[in-house]
This record gives structure tokens, sequence and C-alpha cells, in this order.
């Protein structure tokens, strides 16, 4: 029985068919084939059912399926026992958010890449949320606050954001002095996102209301430079905005909660050593985070 065949097929067991299991693995619908053939063959039974709509695991496969999880942890595990100090191999699969991911984390994957060339890096750029297990991802990079969840996080540094708008938006509308004030106003937001502001060492949470929503900072920030309304943004998008002008902070004596920059993975006893690499190398760079 081969371990790339039981990795196959733990893929495409978490991602529901054939088709999306060799997607995630980056291989051809027919290797992935074969190998449910080979597996399906040496166990004498059918793990899979196919049909037009893709495949579904039979009650067997169901039961194999984290069986053959476990042995793929464990050999992973094994190998990095006996590899030289320093050496990474085999896959990482990021997914990490849009808003500012490809400017500020995409430098520090490339570091990672160079550093270590038997290693394959596969990142995804979303701010959607992403379910890490059922999408089979080794880790994740997220910012701000953390809702609960059953995941292991790891806080790497902080992050600073500032509710900023216009001039010209605070020309035509003034600009809020205090949270009842700015319920009043049009806010940029990503969905029903609570803002959470300081007041002395309290916290304030807020639900803000707006007419224009968008899924990424990136598109937010467009918004508020456009005079939409009071966008909720990282600090470190908005400080050339700042530096010209282009943006103004507002509620300055309500100042955003700070939030963190997370390396989240799915449970597990122990984190594989690549995930803890990168984990010191994001550590290195916001660890210090002004």
């Amino acid at each position: 029985m081969d371990i790339e065949d039981l990795r196959i097929f733990v893929e495409v067991a978490d991602a529901g068919g054939v088709t999306s299991g060799a997607r995630r693995l980056g291989v051809s619908k027919s290797i992935v084939s074969r190998a449910l053939a080979r597996l399906e063959a040496d166990l004498g039974v059918q793990l899979l059912a196919r049909n037009t709509r893709g495949a579904a695991l039979t009650e067997a496969g169901t039961t194999f399926r984290d069986h053959a999880a476990k042995v793929c942890a464990e050999i992973d595990v094994a190998k990095e026992t006996i590899l030289p100090a320093g050496d990474l191999r085999g896959r990482l699969r990021i997914a990490a958010p849009l808003t500012f991911g490809p400017t500020h984390l995409a430098p520090i994957l490339a570091e990672m890449g160079r550093r270590h060339p038997d290693l394959h890096i596969h990142t995804s750029y979303s701010d959607r949320f992403v379910d890490l297990v059922a999408e089979g991802y080794d880790c994740g990079i997220r910012v701000g606050h953390l809702r609960d969840s059953n995941l292991i996080a790891k806080c790497v540094g902080p992050i600073y954001g500032k509710l900023v708008a216009s001039p010209e938006y605070i020309k035509v509308r003034g600009a809020p002095e205090t949270p009842d004030e700015l319920l009043d106003h049009e806010a940029l937001m990503q969905g029903t996102e609570i803002w959470q502001l300081m007041d002395g060492e309290a916290i304030v949470k807020l639900h803000p209301r707006g007419r224009f929503k968008a899924d990424n900072g990136t598109a937010l920030l467009a918004a508020a430079i456009a005079g939409l309304g009071i966008a909720y943004l990282p600090e470190r998008i908005i400080r050339d905005h700042l530096v010209s002008g282009a943006l103004v902070p507002v509620m300055t004596r309500h100042p955003v909660r700070p939030a963190g920059v997370y390396v989240i993975r799915p449970p597990g006893q122990h984190p594989a050593r690549k995930v803890r690499v990168l984990t010191e190398m994001l550590i290195e760079c916001f660890g210090d985070a002004p």
C-alpha cells in the first residue's frame, strides 16, 4: 500500500470528489483515479461511491479516512524527525487574507520558498472565511479578533487599525466624536462585523450600518478615498493615504481596539515543522510591529 495513494484518498475524501481533490493536489484526474483504484484493490473494498455529481464516501471509506489521515500525519512527523536540521520538504497549503496579504505576507512566503527549495508552497489569498479542515489547508493566516472555534491559534504580532474617511466626506457629513454619533454615519464594511473601540480602558462594541460593502479591505479603501463613508482599516494599508491627505483619521478619542495577526491550524497534537517555521518567520516580521 503506497503512502501517496493514502494521501490522495484523504484529499479526495475531504474535498468531496475526484475533480476537487485533483485540483487541491495540483495533479490530473487520471492520476487521482488510478491511485484510488490501486488503494481499493489493495483493500478489497469500495471506498468511494461515484456518481454524476462527484463521489461520496462509502461506510468503509468513512471509517478508513480517519485512519489514513492519522497514518499520513505520523509519516510526516517521522520524515521531519530524520530530515537534516532546517530542511523542509513536501507541500504547505496556506489560506491568507487578500487585504495586505499579497503586499505584506507574500514577501515572507517568497523568502520561505527561497530558504527551502524542496518545499512546495501553495497560497490562496481571499478575505472570505475559509474552512481549513474541509478545504485541506495546513494553516491559515488571519487578521483581527478571532471568533471562538476549535482551531489552534498562535498570535504572531499586533495589528493596529484606524477609522478613516476622506476630507470630502467629513466636509459634507461632519466628523463623529462619540460612538453614538458614529452610528449615524455611513460605514464601509465587509459584512455585519462589529467595530471595537476604546473608551479609556473600556471596550465599546458597535454594530455600524452602511450601504456599501465589499469582501476585502482594498475595495473598502477605494470607497473611503471616494468619500462614500467611514472605514475601519489596518494602518499598514492606509499609511500612505494618511500622509498624502487622501484620508484623515476620525474618532481619535476612541481609538480602535488593537487586534492581532494569527497563524491558525486544525486541531492536532503537534504542528508540522513547516507550520512552525512559517510561524517563526511571521513573528520576526510582525512581532515588533510599532
